[in-house]
């Protein structure tokens, strides 16, 4: 729980006309409509109205490059998947041609400020595409998310270790930019999708505004498999699990979703946002501080947002993930009543 002192103390300041912020920013985040941008947005909001920064905030961005710039100490502030630092640290995947020494050179610069999940990942298509479910992906094109990015190497595992395909191989990716992607979609090119949603999110909203849609979980003995349980607890990753009756009421009439029981399966990707570990602690403790005074506002923007983890600081933490939180940060939740993992602090 917050304290009440924290919100007090900040809840005039909040309230007040907006002053010319002393300190200018840039931040990175994905495209409107989800938890990543909306909490992006809303520090934007906060920052200026308190009078902390001005941030100019830029969507609709690959978050794969996002927080290189980051770290590269070319953008302030950025979104992203906690899959992402991984494999930066690593240097592989998209980050590949860095290498592992300059992966991890760059990954030690970045320090996590506040946490989110941006989504769920399951397999959902229009009825009209007559898609029988996993068993029918076989020789489909199918939409999976940015051309770059967390999304689409969750999504390409996701269906792998599934269905046994690859994107290319047994099956057609098709990747747009997020900005793009409702209209792809809507567009009818893919016959089936598998992209981190949410229950529900501006894009199935939108989905299901133009036809019925079916989603489905993934099976029991997959979800339960050796493979997928260590996919599941990689960096980036959660386990997710609801009844189907409660996201089929979320979700509305022109959306049904398949499971073998009463129980829908997915993973959640979680991440949050980043900052460069030389910010100055201050700074970053007053953006968090006031971020944090003004949850309950954020929650209240979206049908969604008492469900995505804003106020869950330890989510995807620790283990092999190899961002901590920074120091203003970690000093600014703790204040506010949160507990953070010693594991997740930058000593």
């Amino acid at each position: 729980m917050k304290l009440t002192s924290i919100a007090a103390l900040l809840g005039g300041v909040l309230c007040a006309t907006p002053v010319l912020a002393q300190v200018n920013l840039t931040a990175e985040t994905a495209s409107p409509g989800g938890s990543t941008h909306l909490s992006a947005a809303h520090m934007a909001e906060i920052a200026g109205t308190s009078g902390i920064a001005n941030i100019q905030l830029a969507d609709g961005q690959t978050l794969t490059n996002s927080i290189q710039n980051v770290a590269e100490g070319k953008t302030d502030i950025a979104s992203t998947p906690h899959i992402l630092p991984f494999l930066m640290n690593r240097g592989v995947g998209p980050y590949g041609e860095l290498g592992p020494e300059k992966g991890a050179e760059l990954a030690s610069n970045l320090r996590a400020v506040y946490p989110y999940t941006l989504g769920i990942f399951f397999l959902f298509a229009y009825d009209a595409k007559g898609i029988s479910g996993w068993d029918g992906l076989e020789g489909k094109k199918i939409f999976n998310g940015p051309p770059r990015g967390g999304a689409l190497t969750n999504a390409r595992a996701m269906i792998q270790i599934v269905t046994g395909l690859k994107d290319g191989e047994g099956y057609e990716g098709i990747q747009t930019n997020w900005g793009q992607a409702a209209a792809t979609i809507t567009g009818g090119e893919p016959d089936a999708v598998v992209l981190p949603e949410l229950f529900p999110s501006a894009r199935v909203s939108t989905m299901g505004a133009s036809g019925k849609v079916t989603g489905w979980s993934m099976p029991k003995d997959i979800y339960e498999s050796e493979a997928m349980q260590k996919y599941i607890k990689a960096p980036g990753s959660a386990a997710f699990e609801a009844p189907v009756a409660e996201i089929a009421a979320a979700m509305g009439d022109q959306w049904t979703f398949i499971s073998e029981d009463e129980t829908f399966r997915a993973f959640a990707t979680v991440g949050g946002d980043v900052v460069h570990k030389d910010m100055d602690e201050e700074l970053v403790y007053n953006l968090v501080s006031a971020y944090i005074a003004s949850l309950d506002a954020l929650k209240a923007k979206a049908p969604y947002g008492d469900t995505v983890n804003y106020d869950n600081p330890s989510i995807g933490m620790c283990g092999a993930n190899p961002i901590k939180y920074h120091k203003g940060a970690t000093r600014a939740w703790e204040e506010a009543g949160y507990e953070i993992p010693d594991c997740a602090k930058d000593m």
